[in-house]
């Protein structure tokens, strides 16, 4: 089943329209900074601080090294947590890095579908504006802390409008992938014959929407993980985010599987997508249990396969189009119907994610660091 491109280009620039619209809209958000970043000038009226003579100070050294001293002898506080400000920076990079994957995985994705369905429901807009707005915050995410070499703090964020903000384009994405999925379920039942193997293969994909709700559900858990939040959702964030990763991998496994049944697993490469990131899930499913997380170095090894396994499906993909009718000379209609280009990259995004949140588990558990 092959189908053409429309021959109406109107479509195709509303989606653009749309999509610009959406990068707008997350520029504006991003321009939305504190106005001042130093500490607040001290009042002329108010006393200035007492600074301590050198004997005071002196005092207070001998002091603080007493109590040392009882600490050695059990007489210390409770210990902090074990997780530092610097085991959460490179974490928190990587989910906004596959946040910003994922999501333009999804924008290039539901530009296609949706401009092949010609637009047919305004709500097909919705997705790529919203993927746009995840696409640029994340990036911002990723880039900054880079940037300026902050490490982040155990203090969690001020509930400014600013910080509040940021949340909105992730918690927006989230409601626009339940929405698509509840779309695309719908399409899906109301073909005849309902709930068969040919509406799942050629109707509107399941895997999608889900998809961008996931790329907003980690970049809502970027930002705490980078304050040195030490849970989400009630469970220590090491572990809740190794959960994540592993319900990713294994929905987007399920659905290379079913589009590569479709194509009859015709190359021996096809049953790459659907061995080795149901493994990884696995792996990373018993990291998310309380107790030992089992084979760190194997499961390491697994995430870093799926992330080189998004990009060989990509070649094998623009491959696949190359064999069509025409090839790459009739790239208008062969990238609607040959093997969807931007689906393999969310295999990385969440590969990227799932060694985010092993490294998180094992500086919050105080466990050796390995390379990651």
């Amino acid at each position: 089943m092959s189908a053409a491109a429309p021959a109406d280009a109107r479509p195709l620039a509303r989606g653009l329209g749309a999509a610009t619209l959406g990068l707008a809209l997350g520029a504006l958000l991003l321009a939305r900074r504190p106005a001042t970043r130093g500490p607040a000038p001290v009042p002329p009226s108010l006393p200035l601080p007492h600074r301590p003579a050198r004997a005071e100070t002196n005092a207070n050294a001998n002091a603080n090294a007493n109590a040392n001293a009882d600490a050695d002898d059990g007489m210390a506080a409770p210990r902090t947590a074990p997780s530092e400000p610097a085991d959460a920076a490179l974490p928190a990079r990587r989910l906004y890095q596959a946040a910003a994957l994922l999501a333009a995985s999804v924008l290039s994705d539901s530009a296609l579908e949706h401009y092949r369905g010609d637009f047919e429901n305004p709500g097909m807009f919705a997705p790529l504006a919203s993927a746009a707005v995840v696409l640029a915050c994340a990036l911002r995410g990723a880039w900054t802390p880079a940037r300026r070499g902050r490490a982040p703090t155990h203090r969690p964020a001020p509930r400014t409008s600013a910080g509040i903000l940021s949340g909105v384009p992730y918690a927006t994405a989230c409601a626009v992938g339940v929405a698509g999925l509840g779309f695309h379920a719908y399409n899906v039942l109301r073909r005849p014959g309902g709930l068969s193997w040919a509406n799942l293969f050629y109707a509107a994909p399941l895997g999608a929407p889900a998809a961008l709700a996931l790329a907003g559900v980690i970049g809502l858990a970027a930002r705490p993980v980078a304050a040195g939040a030490p849970t989400l959702a009630g469970l220590p964030s090491g572990r809740a985010l190794c959960g994540l990763a592993a319900f990713g991998l294994a929905g987007t496994s399920a659905e290379a599987a079913l589009l590569h049944f479709r194509g009859a697993f015709q190359h021996p490469a096809m049953w790459v997508p659907v061995s080795v990131p149901p493994v990884t899930a696995v792996m990373l499913a018993g990291a998310a249990l309380p107790g030992a997380p089992g084979r760190r170095r194997l499961t390491n090894a697994l995430l870093r396969a799926c992330t080189w396994l998004g990009v060989l499906g990509m070649g094998f993909h623009a491959r696949g189009i190359a064999r069509q009718m025409g090839g790459w000379r009739n790239w208008s209609q062969n990238v609607l119907a040959g093997p969807p280009l931007p689906a393999p990259p969310s295999f990385s995004a969440l590969a990227l994610a799932g060694r985010a949140a092993l490294a998180l588990r094992a500086a919050q558990e105080g466990w050796p660091r390995e390379a990651t």
